[in-house]
C-alpha cells in the first residue's frame, strides 16, 4: 500500500525493505543513511551514571562521595553475509525517491567506503558525484601499531547535477585557524566549511547522547540539512537509528521520515522526538 506525505511527520518501525517501495518518487530533497559499517563484529555501549554514595570512590564538590553506576547494555549486530546484497537494492530505492533537485549523504567507515563509490558511480552516475566529505575527530582509543583512524566518510550524490539545490548561505560557519591572516570582519563571521569537518562525536556525558551505539551529532547532520533542503523540505533516513536527522529536521523546520526496525532504535527515538506531531506507525 503507497504511503502518502500529509501533515505529519512519520517514524516507521519496520524493515526498510518493506517500506521503501511504499513511498511516493521524487517525494525527498534530502537522504542521510548510516547503514552499518559491516564492521564484523558486535557494537556495544553501555550506559553509566553517577549517583551520590556515602562511600563511593570518586569525590565531587564540597568532598561529597560519588559512585559510578553502570545501566544496561545496547546492541547490534555489524555482521552481514553479503554486505553489498543487502545494501544495493535500498541504495537503488534512494534513487528512486530522491527528487531532481535532491542530494544523497552516504555515511560509512574506510572499510566499506571505496565499494561504496564504485556503486554509487553506477547507480547515480559519474557525473552525480559532488563530493566525498571527511568527518574528522578526536577522540577514544588509539592503536600504536598503525596510525589510529579517527575519520568516516560521507559520499555525496545528486540527483541531477544540472538541477540539485545546494545553498551554502545558510550553512553554519567555522572559526578561521589562523585568524589574523584575514579581516576582523571576517574573523568575526566565520569560514565556510570545506568537505573536511571537524567535529567532535556524541559526548557521552553531553545533553545531546541517548545512548544508542551508532548515534551521530547533530552539528555533523545540521550543515547536511542546512545546505541541501529548504523549510517545509521533506528529508528521509531509513537507517535511523537514535534519530538525529529527524532532531535536526524538525529544528531546522523541515519534515522527516525516519525508518528502523530496530527495537531499541524506536524507543530511543520516541524518548527523543516525542509525539507531537509525529504519526508513529
Amino acid at each position: 500500500m503507497a504511503l502518502e506525505l500529509g501533515d505529519r511527520d512519520l517514524v516507521i518501525a519496520a524493515d526498510n525493505a518493506d517500506v521503501l517501495p511504499s513511498l511516493p518518487d521524487g517525494a525527498f530533497t534530502l537522504i542521510y543513511l548510516d547503514p552499518p559499517f559491516n564492521t564484523g563484529r558486535l557494537q556495544v555501549r553501555r550506559e553509566m551514571r553517577t549517583e551520590r554514595s556515602a562511600t563511593g570512590s570518586r569525590i565531587g564538590f564540597h568532598g561529597l562521595t560519588y559512585d559510578n553506576v553502570r545501566g544496561k547494555i545496547t546492541s547490534y549486530d555489524d555482521t552481514f553475509a553479503d554486505y553489498w546484497a543487502f545494501l544495493e537494492p535500498r541504495l537503488e530505492q534512494a534513487w528512486r525517491l530522491l527528487a531532481d533537485d535532491g542530494t544523497l549523504y552516504l555515511h560509512l567507515d574506510y572499510r566499506e567506503v571505496h565499494y561504496a563509490k564504485v556503486l554509487l558511480d553506477a547507480l547515480f552516475g559519474r557525473e552525480c558525484f559532488l563530493n566525498e566529505i571527511i568527518w574528522a575527530y578526536d577522540y577514544g582509543a588509539r592503536t600504536k601499531s598503525r596510525w589510529p583512524s579517527k575519520h568516516d566518510t560521507i559520499l555525496v550524490y545528486v540527483k541531477n547535477p544540472a538541477t540539485y539545490f545546494f545553498d551554502s548561505a545558510t550553512v553554519d560557519r567555522e572559526p578561521y585557524m589562523a585568524p589574523g591572516l584575514v579581516t576582523p570582519e571576517k574573523a568575526a563571521v566565520g569560514k565556510l566549511p570545506t568537505d573536511v569537518w571537524w567535529h567532535t562525536i556524541v559526548s557521552p556525558t553531553g545533553r545531546e547522547k541517548t545512548g544508542y551505539p551508532t548515534q551521530k551529532p547533530e552539528g555533523v547532520l545540521r550543515r547536511m540539512v542546512q545546505a541541501s533542503s529548504r523549510p517545509g523540505d521533506w528529508v528521509l533516513d531509513f537507517f535511523a537509528g537514535s534519530g538525529t536527522l529527524g532532531a535536526v529536521a524538525r529544528a531546522a523546520g523541515r519534515r522527516f521520515v525516519l525508518v528502523d526496525s530496530h527495537p531499541e532504535a524506536l524507543v530511543v527515538i520516541r524518548r527523543r522526538l516525542g509525539e507531537d506531531g509525529i504519526d508513529y506507525r
